[in-house]
């Protein structure tokens, strides 16, 4: 099963690749190393989750928008490996940064948002190693922001 029928079958698609925001590029290769850069969670050029979790922004709409960030993280795999997931060994680490109150502490069931989506969609070759942090602010105003490293075949 393709990983656009596994999104499929969970009512969800890839999105159009996002343009860088600033001066950088969305994913570099390196070897067999693919750092996709960090996403925020806007689809198709929509923004959604703007806020701070802790202040008006629930755990769940934190999750919401790793997800979004995720979908985005594996438009850009997609873009890199030409469509060709065959190409693609396993999802190696998120990194996972949301905007919260300096009372929030619940930054590592947001970031399951994106870590769930990866792991449901890929199998175990999306088990990956993480970080999830909160920060004051990020980009835009966003809820959170997930980077991401691949390894290529």
């Amino acid at each position: 099963m393709t990983l656009q029928n596994k999104l499929s079958e969970l009512g969800l698609s890839l999105p159009k690749v996002a343009a860088p925001a600033a001066n950088y590029v969305p994913y570099v290769i390196a070897g067999k190393t693919l750092y996709v850069s960090g996403q925020i969670p806007f689809l198709n050029g929509e923004k959604m989750h703007m806020g701070r979790l802790g202040e008006n922004l629930s755990v769940e709409d934190g999750q919401k928008a790793a997800q979004a960030c995720a979908l985005n993280i594996l438009a850009q795999v997609n873009e890199a490996v030409g469509g060709d997931w065959s190409k693609v060994v396993r999802c190696v680490k998120l990194g996972g940064f949301v905007n919260c109150t300096a009372d929030f502490y619940d930054q590592p069931a947001v970031i399951n948002g994106a870590s769930n989506l990866i792991a449901g969609v890929m199998g175990d070759s999306g088990k990956h190693a993480r970080f999830a942090v909160g920060a004051p602010a990020l980009p835009l105003g966003v809820a959170v922001e997930v980077d991401a490293v691949f390894e290529l075949a």
